[in-house]
């Protein structure tokens, strides 16, 4: 019990904290009291009241920590533990950042906006632009820019090269230059400071490049590993073999009139590194292929060559026997190439992981039976355009257990009997059954004119303004809109006589409003994909059977699907 105090007060309670003891300040003026832990002298010590305006109530008052009750000092008033002590000073509050400038809250908020979305954002003010400059909101990303956004015309009518200091701080290591010639090339490497070691990849499309353009620009750009080069035609073959390095480990070479077999024979020699080449060459044979050395065969593990029309089973044999070890092949568009051909594929390249034999007229079923058999590690194959696949070869896929996404644009003889072989194929995740509407450029008409050779449409494309988009070169590739491969054609396209039109042939008899997908597919048979419930992705633009009300019905019972109309 407590004993009264001075003028009747209680005597405050001793307050044990841990096996310590903190004994009050004596009124005799001897300073602090000692404080031992566990001795007879703290147990058998009379308590000794505080003046009370000195003390709060026993209930009031704070633990203390370890160190002042060892015999430090009081940490807000610094002085010696039981002497009189004081309120702590409040200090001035802490002012918080408004919210929209708070980085913190800015650095999780900027990830929900698009790319397109960042840049408009990055110029409402000077905290949100650097916050949006840090180098992980653009990675991936590739800055386009064509020729005549690269100069601003001074009021003199000169012109001066743009600052590109933005794109530096955003640490982009990738460009796609478009409509460029050789000195546009210079000025961009003298301006753009990470332009010789930063750059890892670089893309020139519809430029006028040449081979000494090329040569400066690989030599200069010595961080590049990456060069896709597309519609360049005023570079030869020359120029790979002057400039090529050995760093390079991505190629893709596409629309470029110049090159033809002894390019394969510059890229086999001078690119022992390489991991990915891309080819869309018409004049490119098998004899090109049979360049191909032991030295890609254990680096390169993509390969796809697109609308190589001259590449028969002969170029196959050479391409499975050098390239053992790929895991990707694309035979979009080379039309020479048969069944045997894939048999070929199927029994050598046992790795492959993605295989793509769209547009090949030739291929059938039993080519689908040779897939089926041998590529067990198989996880995307493209049909697209396989006008002689059938329900039987549907039945031969549905054995395939890792087959995760499977395209079947265009083959019109599919039924709903063959649909029904998919359902079996629970490890599929995406399916396309789609057709699509040809994209013309926006000041463009089409109109059709008569057939020249059999199974050849014409059409009739009809400038009403000039533009670059007129000159497509001796030989250009015309591409759907959504199409997900660049080697899936519509046709070709070679200019008139007059300077605004452009003939454009098509390799099938096509309607012009729309490519219907697979026409006998009814809405019956598309509404059994509901069994699919862990498809992902399903595309059903253009398919006759898909109506409204199923594509409400997918909503219904495929919600984590996401339908394509």
């Amino acid at each position: 019990m407590s004993s009264p105090g001075v003028d009747g007060d209680p005597k405050p309670p001793c307050l044990p904290r841990n096996g310590l003891v903190k004994l009050p300040g004596q009124p005799n003026g001897l300073g602090a009291a000692s404080i031992t832990k566990g001795t007879p002298a703290a147990r058998n010590r009379p308590c000794q009241p505080l003046p009370p305006p000195t003390l709060p109530p026993p209930s009031l008052a704070a633990p203390l920590p370890r160190a002042a009750l060892a015999g430090g000092l009081c940490p807000t008033a610094g002085i010696p533990l039981g002497g009189p002590p004081s309120a702590p000073a409040p200090g001035p509050p802490v002012e918080r950042p408004p919210l929209a400038t708070d980085e913190k809250i800015l650095n999780g908020l900027f990830w929900y906006f698009s790319a397109c979305e960042k840049c408009v954002l990055a110029q409402v003010c000077k905290a949100w632009r650097r916050v949006l400059y840090q180098p992980k909101f653009w990675a991936g990303l590739t800055p386009v820019l064509h020729a005549k956004e690269l100069y601003n015309v001074l009021p003199g009518g000169e012109k001066e090269f743009v600052n590109l200091q933005g794109f530096a701080a955003r640490g982009f290591e990738g460009f796609c230059l478009v409509g460029v010639s050789d000195l546009d090339i210079c000025e961009f490497i003298d301006n753009y400071a990470l332009s010789k070691k930063g750059v890892k990849a670089m893309s020139l499309k519809r430029s006028t490049i040449t081979d000494a353009g090329l040569e400066v620009m690989l030599e200069q750009m010595q961080g590049v590993v990456r060069l896709e080069l597309s519609g360049c035609n005023d570079f030869t073959e020359a120029g790979l073999w002057s400039s090529l390095s050995a760093r390079i480990t991505s190629l893709s070479v596409s629309d470029c009139i110049n090159v033809a077999d002894d390019a394969i024979a510059a890229i086999s020699q001078l690119l022992p590194n390489l991991a990915e080449l891309s080819l869309q060459a018409y004049h490119v044979t098998d004899t090109a292929l049979a360049y191909f050395t032991a030295r890609q065969g254990h680096s390169t593990h993509t390969l796809r060559l697109l609308s190589c029309w001259e590449i028969t089973n002969h170029g196959v044999v050479n391409v499975v026997h050098s390239l053992p070890n790929l895991t990707a092949l694309s035979l979009s568009g080379c039309s020479k190439v048969t069944d045997d051909g894939v048999e070929l594929v199927a029994e050598n390249l046992r790795k492959l992981r993605s295989l793509d034999l769209s547009w090949c007229p030739r291929i059938t079923d039993m080519a689908l039976e040779y897939v089926a058999c041998d590529l067990h590690r198989l996880e995307e194959l493209v049909l697209d355009r396989c006008v002689r696949i059938t329900d039987t070869g549907l039945s031969y896929l549905s054995t395939m257990s890792s087959l995760r996404s499977l395209y079947l644009r265009w083959c019109c003889q599919v039924q709903d009997f063959g649909l029904k072989h998919l359902l079996a194929m629970r490890s599929l995740r995406l399916l396309s059954l789609a057709g699509e509407t040809p994209h013309w450029p926006p000041c463009w008409t089409v109109t059709h004119t008569p057939a020249l050779p059999t199974h050849t449409v014409q059409l009739r494309l009809t400038c009403e303004v000039p533009c670059a988009s007129l000159y497509l070169g001796p030989i250009s590739c015309l591409r759907s809109r959504s199409e997900k491969r660049s080697g899936s054609t519509l046709g070709w396209a070679r200019p008139c006589p007059h300077p605004s039109t452009v003939l454009v042939h098509l390799a099938a008899p096509l309607p012009l409003r729309c490519l219907p997908g697979c026409p006998l597919l009814t809405t019956t048979g598309l509404s059994g994909l509901v069994q699919l419930q862990e498809l992902e992705e399903l595309e059903l633009t253009n398919c006759p059977g898909a109506t409204p009300e199923l594509f409400k019905y997918f909503s219904q019972h495929l919600p984590r699907c996401l339908v394509i109309e």
